[in-house]
């Protein structure tokens, strides 16, 4: 199959040609240095971040993590994993289901739904699972991977 690959949109792409069916997960606990860190990049300062007394108040009853701190984790599986090296998202659709408390252990699966074959674009479907298995981030995402290889 590498003279099929050769001839299509994937030529030249690390990891090649990813199959339908195909999934990666990433797993990390989150900190408080993760919200420190995305409000130094991105200015959010939400104070159920950082009030505690403030987010145990809240529906969430919890200080939490910001959404990208979350969704951080489906940049770090498409572009290491799969589809891998050169992969960027052209399109996201999530939707928010559960608030991620601070070092709570999250879990972010991504699963080729489809591959195009004349351009190296990929249908993900994207979940992020807590701990105990509930969703808290589920959607899609399509992807371009970009052919960094020979």
């Amino acid at each position: 199959m590498m003279g099929d690959e050769a001839k299509s949109g994937w030529a030249g792409t690390i990891k090649g040609k990813p199959e339908k069916g195909a999934s990666a997960t990433r797993t990390r606990a989150t900190s408080m240095r993760d919200v420190e860190m995305f409000t130094e990049m991105t200015g959010d300062r939400n104070p159920i971040h950082y009030d505690e007394a403030l987010a145990k108040a809240s529906p969430f009853g919890k200080l939490i993590v910001q959404g990208g701190v979350t969704t951080g984790l489906f940049n770090a599986a498409v572009a290491e994993d799969l589809p891998g090296p050169g992969t960027v998202f052209l399109e996201t659709r999530w939707k928010f289901l559960k608030g991620v408390g601070i070092g709570e252990t999250i879990s972010a699966t991504v699963t080729v739904l489809s591959v195009r074959d004349d351009k190296p674009i990929c249908e993900l479907e994207t979940v992020i699972r807590d701990a105990d298995g509930n969703e808290v981030v589920a959607g899609t995402a399509t992807t371009y991977t970009m052919p960094l290889g020979a």
